[in-house]
């Protein structure tokens, strides 16, 4: 699922490109490094938070689990990869990151199903209809006391159904948004901001969780740099802001 996520974000960007007036092309270049600065990222966000909150976890076997890919630190990764070298190619980073927008949202709504088929990233314990047991999950829904198999909310799937008619309406922002990256964080981020109640997180910063403080920075810096450019575009044209 991970690489079809990343098969599937590299099309979307080179349509965005061609949009653009660029060649699709070069988002097939750009997303190797995008791979390399994603997978590192992500494992080793996870190993970080692991360490941080589970005294008994060692470093090598976070390391080597299955699972135990985080979203947050595969954006940064892909991202910082990804922006480094359409820098070095003489690719605007404006144009990069609206390119990458909507091909984001729908990679993270398929890797999402691969969380859900390893038994990873799931919510609380939960009776609803649609509750999921993951007795070989990572951890393995298990009562240590009882040993009875329980059900928990799968929060991945909420996250991917969240993320499809995001990137629907990315998709069809291209060319009309001042700045569709910092549409994709907004939306991104309150998704994330409500999953997370679902979710078995501890708290980070009073009520909030480490993700709900990543994902509340995701809409602040979006909806801030969303208005800037939308200032910015008025300026130079101030029919456009209307």
């Amino acid at each position: 699922m991970v690489a079809l996520a990343f098969l599937a974000g590299g099309w979307l960007s080179a349509r965005s490109f061609e949009l653009q007036g660029r060649d699709g092309k070069l988002a097939w270049d750009l997303l190797t490094w995008c791979v390399v600065g994603g997978l590192v990222g992500a494992k080793l966000w996870f190993v970080a938070e692991t360490l941080a909150r589970e005294p008994e976890a060692t470093l090598a076997g976070t390391l080597f689990t299955r699972g135990g890919l985080t979203w947050y630190g595969g954006f940064l990764g892909g991202a910082a990869f990804g922006l480094s070298a359409a820098k070095l190619r003489g690719v605007s980073l404006l144009d990069c990151m609206n390119a990458a927008a909507p091909a984001l949202a729908a990679s993270q709504a398929i890797g999402r199903v691969g969380c859900f088929l390893v038994g990873d990233d799931y919510g609380v314990r939960s009776n609803l209809p649609w509750a999921v047991a993951f007795p070989n999950g990572l951890p393995r829904t298990i009562d240590p006391v009882t040993g009875a198999v329980f059900s928990v909310h799968p929060t991945m799937l909420y996250e991917t159904l969240w993320l499809m008619p995001v990137f629907a309406l990315l998709w069809l922002r291209r060319g009309k948004s001042p700045f569709l990256f910092g549409e994709y964080l907004v939306l991104a981020g309150i998704g994330r901001l409500w999953i997370e109640v679902f979710r078995r997180n501890p708290d980070f910063v009073g009520i909030l969780s480490n993700a709900q403080v990543v994902a509340l920075s995701c809409v602040v810096v979006g909806s801030a740099s969303w208005l800037r450019m939308r200032m910015s575009r008025a300026a130079v044209s101030p029919g456009a802001g209307k």
